[in-house]
């Protein structure tokens, strides 16, 4: 049976091939009979910036779920730019947006989840680590509770550390794990109640507990891959894979000197809103 990955940056897509859509400038879909027949769809929209180094949020990874039969759809960690893009695409896919799902309080970007609500009339979800921090969601996800969306089930999975509030999501197969678990690396954790040391619990003990084949969709990349796997991550992930314990980890993170985002001070206001422009 097959499972659908599709790759969407931000021009319109073009299909050359029936097992393999390649899709240079939108979606492009992976068909591979390793995967049993799943109930859901995959999109994975990118954010191209050619400023990356100035304007921060380049290489954020957008995602819309598409639950099959029922044609709903949520999208998470829309990026207020891409929007109208991303509604497209929506549209393109046959889709209709349920929800505009948000992993956490974002501190390079701006989210599209109000704008997108405003259009659709999508709910907002964030994990409930959020609650008294962002007002203008629709609803609180708690850990272990499921989000359905037709006949398709999304399950938060509470993972701070990068922030306080950061929450995965967990399918079937494949795990959202915004800025906690990134391809061969993590985010950051020296701000908005960020913490080495909850940050590799929250790695090891929830995310490195799922199955090792289970797809490791990121929130950002800045090498050009879309996805990954735990077990990869186990085995290579630069500061998390196995060999590396939690003094180590903690130590590594605390020398680490990132640059603020860029758009800080902008974002993280209007996030608090949802997304919504004071």
């Amino acid at each position: 049976m097959a499972s659908n990955i599709n790759f969407a940056p931000a021009q319109p897509r073009t299909r050359q091939d029936a097992s393999f859509h390649v899709a240079p400038a939108q979606p492009r879909t992976r068909q591979d009979a390793s995967f049993p027949k799943r109930t859901y769809t995959v999109t994975v929209l990118l954010d191209v910036n050619d400023v990356q180094d100035v304007d921060d949020r380049a290489e954020s990874r957008s995602y819309i779920v598409g639950d099959r039969d029922s044609k709903q759809a949520l999208i998470i960690d829309a990026v207020i730019e891409n929007v109208e893009r991303d509604l497209r695409i929506v549209h393109e896919l046959g889709l209709r947006l349920a929800f505009a799902v948000e992993t956490h309080v974002h501190a390079d970007h701006i989210t599209g989840a109000s704008r997108i609500k405003d259009q659709t009339g999508a709910q907002i979800i964030y994990g409930d680590g959020a609650k008294g921090v962002v007002t203008g969601a629709d609803r609180f996800l708690s850990d272990g509770e499921a989000l359905r969306c037709g006949g398709t089930s999304l399950m938060g999975l509470a993972t701070p550390g990068h922030t306080e509030g950061c929450m995965s999501y967990v399918l079937p197969g494949a795990v959202f794990t915004g800025d906690a678990l990134f391809i061969g690396g993590n985010g950051r954790t020296d701000f908005q109640g960020g913490s080495a040391e909850t940050l590799f619990d929250s790695v090891r003990k929830k995310l490195f507990a799922l199955p090792d084949d289970t797809i490791v969709y990121p929130g950002h990349d800045y090498h050009g891959r879309v996805s990954s796997t735990i077990g990869e991550e186990k085995q290579f992930n630069e500061r998390l894979n196995l060999s590396i314990d939690k003094v180590t980890f903690v130590e590594i993170m605390n020398k680490r000197r990132t640059p603020r985002p860029a758009k800080m001070d902008l974002a993280i206001p209007a996030n608090m809103r949802a997304g919504r422009i004071a």
